[in-house]
């Protein structure tokens, strides 16, 4: 491991199986003898919370529609450009507060830092249309944090909608193809194919092991260079 906390996040749709992947992530880094602090993205980093929540209240119609079953969300799905617009302010602010939040849990001097929910969830609000939204999105990339491992949790929509019916299925499914685009940004993001809980969990922990023997080589490799011999060439004569 090297001295800085390395950063694990978890990104995904609603219902993907986020939290489930968290616990089990954590208690195994905690097996190996790792300490782990944990964020969540909304409660330990988001600024001006209750603004936010009243700023949507009052650009949002919270009138419950009536072809659908049961009362469901209506902020995320909203892209209004004026909303579009309040989102970009507070997601910048957002980035600058991950870049503390991040420094100050390295401080502590944990070996793993786990968000649930990172920069990449913003950037699925922010659709690529325009080299402008593209410009901003590259931007927030750049002052964030770069994570040791960033995982996309694919999930179904239909699946996660009945797991957690929040947003319209529409939505859910523009959603879930707003996730597989940031690659396009992030190559480096690491998307686990939908699948059973333990089939996503085994997919998690390859990359979990895959990438602790990569730095533990690099470490080795620091600590204990190749020797350099010159080679004798001879005593020339002058």
């Amino acid at each position: 491991m090297t001295e800085a906390a390395q950063v694990v996040t978890f990104s995904g749709i609603d219902g993907a199986g986020k939290t489930t992947q968290i616990e089990f992530a954590a208690w195994h880094l905690q097996k190996k003898g790792y300490r782990i602090a944990r964020a969540a993205f909304w409660e330990d980093v988001a600024v001006f919370p209750q603004l936010r929540t009243d700023v949507s209240a009052r650009v949002i119609s919270t009138a419950p529609d009536p072809s659908q079953p049961i009362s469901l969300r209506n902020d995320k799905n909203v892209r209004a450009w004026y909303l579009t617009l309040i989102r970009a302010m507070f997601y910048l602010l957002d980035t600058l507060r991950l870049r503390l939040v991040v420094r100050k849990l390295r401080a502590t001097s944990v070996d793993f830092i786990i968000f649930d929910r990172y920069v990449y969830d913003l950037l699925v609000q922010i659709a690529p249309r325009h080299w402008y939204t593209r410009l901003y999105n590259r931007a927030l990339i750049a002052l964030a944090p770069t994570p040791y491992l960033a995982f996309i949790l694919d999930a179904s929509p239909d699946e996660a909608f009945r797991r957690k019916p929040e947003y319209p299925l529409e939505f859910m499914h523009e959603y879930r193809r707003a996730f597989l685009r940031l690659r396009d940004f992030v190559p480096q993001l690491m998307v686990i194919p939908n699948g059973t809980v333990e089939d996503v969990q085994h997919r998690i922990l390859e990359s979990l092991l895959a990438s602790q023997r990569q730095s533990k080589n690099q470490d080795d490799a620091e600590c204990n260079p190749t020797p350099y011999f010159p080679v004798d060439g001879g005593e020339q004569n002058t």
